[in-house]
């Protein structure tokens, strides 16, 4: 099998805004977009955000590591997303995970490297 791409699709109700929240929060460049898809790519990886949403809160299983959760989740809110869970520290060291959730009900996590 010949693997031409690979990428991550996600549900909006409101693709416009699911793209800008994707680009200005990590820095994602547009790839396309028409009437029934979007593709952003962030670090290499390829998202592609699917009109026709319905706005239910749907687990993804994406994950964007970042050096400070704490400075995440702030930036997530800011940018119109939520915190499903706050940061929490553990075993005495800074937290390394945020549950959070995109303004178009998808959830993701943000994580910290580890050791």
């Amino acid at each position: 099998m010949i693997i031409e791409r690979v990428k991550y699709v996600i549900w909006a109700a409101d693709m416009d805004r699911a793209v800008r929240f994707y680009c200005d929060l990590f820095g994602g460049s547009l790839l396309k977009q028409n009437s029934v898809i979007a593709e952003v790519q962030i670090l290499g990886s390829v998202i592609g955000i699917h009109s026709g949403g319905e706005g239910k809160r749907t687990w993804t299983g994406l994950s964007f590591q970042v050096p400070d959760v704490l400075a995440g989740a702030r930036e997530v809110v800011a940018a119109g997303g939520q915190l499903v869970r706050e940061p929490e520290p553990e075993n005495g060291e800074p937290p390394h995970l945020a549950m959070c959730v995109d303004p178009e009900g998808n959830e993701f996590m943000l994580s910290r490297k580890r050791g």
